[in-house]
């Protein structure tokens, strides 16, 4: 490969995904590295003022300040958007920096959104508590429901913003639905797919507007640094997203970004094989609590159109104990090989008590509107064998009373 061939999208776009997610984005430096090079600078120099001015100007390609453009990072952004299916991509410091970004960029004082329900706790709160302080309405719906959507539509309504499938309640929203209203009535259509990434579904194939992620999660896949992205048109990204972005500094550095080029590497193999790991695991706990919500299990209310969406049911699962909060936290304090933790898409299984956890700012209302009860615990399958997985659920349970 030459040295920009992964920059060139004449050549990129006709790969296959194994080996966009490995070599798309690589530019090489005049040393002819293999690995991406990781450029640790915060500015750069220039031969002559003509060339900074005309960089600054916008007529020629370059870089000029690492708030606006860095090489490392330029390769995982080329690298996001050529696997997502989108003409532009810019990455941000965290998954909720790219939430927020995708947002404020486009509303402004007297626009309306219409969000789900159901959604990471800080997600939802960016709807009812920040963008209310200046000026921009929110209606709050159950997005499993298509007719909601579309009643909850106002003259001045600009943004839908749903994720699918919902943390930690798995919905699973009608995305071709979804996209296809908010097109006609042209509203902007904004989606967190944290939970699948493009391994298994891409948003835009079914007229998203708008993808946001905490890369955080699968991409990176290990647990190591926090990053997000946000992919769109190239108009979006350039006329809306970036003025935002270069104003108020939300951006990723270039370590994080190298660690998340890595990551990509393994995310196709990584998710699948977490996927079939997440698929037995359920089963087997089906078997033995009260409730499960997993897409990949047909006992999901929305089993057939997660299939439709998803080519899995994913790596994460929720249950929901009849005993609350106790038992809960009584099968959480028995695991001895499963993590507590509040992360998800790592290697390692990790497993959380969401009302305490990562929706316990949404308050008591919040999470019962949003049908997360007590009783709920969130689990992320990992890499480790699935049996080992299972026989520590197994004691856990029996530990619980289950």
């Amino acid at each position: 490969m030459k040295r920009a061939t992964g920059q060139d999208r004449s050549i990129t776009q006709s790969w296959r995904p194994a080996t966009k997610a490995v070599r798309g984005g690589t530019w090489r430096s005049e040393m002819g590295e293999t690995s991406e090079a990781l450029f640790l600078t915060s500015g750069y120099t220039y031969d002559d003022a003509a060339t900074v001015a005309a960089r600054f100007a916008g007529e020629q390609d370059g870089m000029t300040y690492s708030r606006l453009q860095n090489p490392t990072v330029a390769m995982l952004e080329e690298r996001i958007a050529l696997m997502e299916g989108a003409a532009s991509c810019r990455t941000q410091a965290s998954g909720m920096a790219a939430m927020t970004t995708a947002l404020l960029c486009q509303l402004s004082a007297g626009d309306h959104i219409v969000a789900a329900k159901a959604a990471f706790g800080s997600c939802r709160w960016l709807v009812e508590s920040l963008l209310p302080r200046f000026g921009v309405e929110g209606t709050l719906i159950d997005a499993t429901d298509n007719a909601a959507w579309e009643a909850a539509i106002r003259p001045n309504t600009k943004v839908f913003f749903f994720e699918t499938p919902a943390n930690p309640t798995l919905g699973i929203v009608d995305m071709e639905y979804v996209c296809g209203l908010a097109k006609a009535h042209g509203i902007t259509t904004v989606v967190d797919n944290a939970f699948a990434t493009y391994a298994l579904q891409r948003p835009l194939e079914f007229g998203a507007d708008v993808v946001a992620y905490s890369a955080t999660k699968m991409m990176d896949g290990q647990g190591r640094v926090l990053a997000g992205a946000v992919c769109a048109s190239h108009d979006f990204i350039e006329n809306k997203l970036l003025p935002f972005q270069r104003n108020t500094g939300p951006n990723l550095a270039p370590f994080n970004a190298w660690v998340v080029l890595k990551g990509l590497e393994t995310l196709d193999l990584r998710i699948h094989r977490q996927s079939v790991n997440a698929q037995k695991v359920a089963e087997f706990v089906e078997k033995r609590v009260p409730t499960i919500l997993y897409p990949g299990l047909a006992s999901h209310p929305q089993h057939d159109l997660a299939m439709r969406q998803m080519s899995t049911g994913g790596t994460i699962f929720s249950i929901v104990l009849d005993g609350g909060r106790a038992q809960a936290h009584a099968l959480l304090d028995a695991l001895k090989l499963i993590d507590i933790s509040n992360n998800i898409g790592d290697s390692r299984s990790l497993m959380c008590h969401p009302a305490t956890t990562t929706h316990h700012g949404v308050g008591p209302e919040g999470r019962a509107d949003m049908g997360v009860g007590e009783g709920m615990l969130r689990l992320n399958v990992g890499l480790e064998d699935p049996d080992d997985v299972i026989e520590d659920l197994d004691q856990a349970l029996k530990a619980a009373g289950l």
